[in-house]
């Protein structure tokens, strides 16, 4: 099923590639979740359909070892092993082969996601290529963060902007590729709008941890929480997941407090702002959500997480007087 919240994306896509001028290098910026790899593939698929067709038509050869990932011509660039990062080696293998000739007469494709998770030497590489791209050569770089890539290789690529969807949205797309026998309501409920990340998880772990997430973040609050004991359990078991649901809640306490009229200047005692941690501005929380997203960029590097983790729950109890 089509994700119904991408139909502008793939209309303005099929439009510049039917004026040809599509670009050579395509970044996708996407909220988590939002289906930037499915865009990326679609994407994939129409400059590479046997009929040339826009949109493509997702029944030939060519669509179906676009989306089985076994195209001749697409190379799909991830993170390999227990790594987070994507390496120079990985994008010099992608240049050399989008130099060589398509096996089908058509583009050559490469899709890098997620493309903030290049290191800077593979980014340099990436970007030779983007300068001097070959001919009939598409490249798609999917990030949720897109300003940790060096602002060079940004001013290269065309922008797409992926929004999250609505819940009904969401909802709808989850029941029909994930059935209708899990609460999806209460996955979204735990991951945000995010029906990509969603649909690839365990409904049931994923509540599980969200609501342990919860109870200890809320107990941090208040200071009644053993931060060591908490932070070593949750390096042990599902730290991905966990560090999201963190993200999520953070969040939430922002939108409160700017809700109730804080803003990025004023301090945690403002008028009308909730006064559980009141010390916690909303720059503290904002700084803290950034902590947690470089934590889940480093996780294969060879970092204390479990002190990062009880420092960041240290930081949510009440101020030291």
């Amino acid at each position: 099923m089509t994700p119904s919240w991408l139909n502008s994306e793939m209309a303005a896509l099929q439009a510049v590639f039917v004026a040809k001028r599509l670009s050579h290098g395509i970044l996708i910026h996407e909220a988590p979740g939002a289906g930037g790899d499915w865009l990326a593939q679609w994407l994939a698929q129409m400059v590479l359909c046997e009929h040339a067709t826009a949109p493509p038509c997702g029944v030939c050869a060519s669509c179906g070892r676009v989306a089985m990932q076994q195209h001749p011509d697409l190379l799909w660039v991830r993170p390999q092993d227990d790594s987070r990062q994507l390496k120079i080696e990985q994008v010099r293998e992608l240049t050399q082969e989008l130099a060589l000739t398509s096996h089908q007469g058509r583009y050559k494709a490469g899709i890098l996601s997620p493309a903030d998770s290049l290191n800077r030497f593979a980014a340099n590489a990436l970007l030779k290529t983007l300068e001097e791209p070959p001919r009939q050569t598409l490249l798609v770089l999917v990030a949720t963060h897109p300003s940790r890539l060096p602002p060079t290789l940004l001013s290269r690529c065309q922008r797409v902007r992926v929004q999250a969807p609505s819940r009904e949205e969401a909802l709808a797309w989850l029941k029909s590729e994930g059935g209708e026998g899990a609460d999806w309501n209460a996955v979204l409920d735990a991951l945000g709008e995010a029906p990509m990340m969603a649909v690839q998880s365990d409904p049931k772990v994923v509540s599980e941890v969200s609501a342990d997430v919860r109870r200890a973040l809320e107990a941090a609050l208040t200071g009644k929480i053993d931060a060591v004991a908490v932070a070593e359990r949750w390096v042990k078991s599902e730290l991905p997941l966990r560090l999201r649901c963190v993200e999520l809640w953070l969040n939430e306490r922002i939108r409160e407090r700017v809700a109730r009229g804080e803003t990025l200047a004023a301090g945690g005692g403002s008028v009308g702002v909730d006064m559980r941690a009141a010390h916690l501005t909303v720059q503290g929380l904002f700084n803290m959500v950034e902590r947690v997203r470089e934590m889940n960029a480093s996780l294969d590097a060879p970092l204390n997480r479990g002190l990062s983790l009880e420092g960041l729950l240290r930081r949510l109890g009440p101020a030291r007087r």
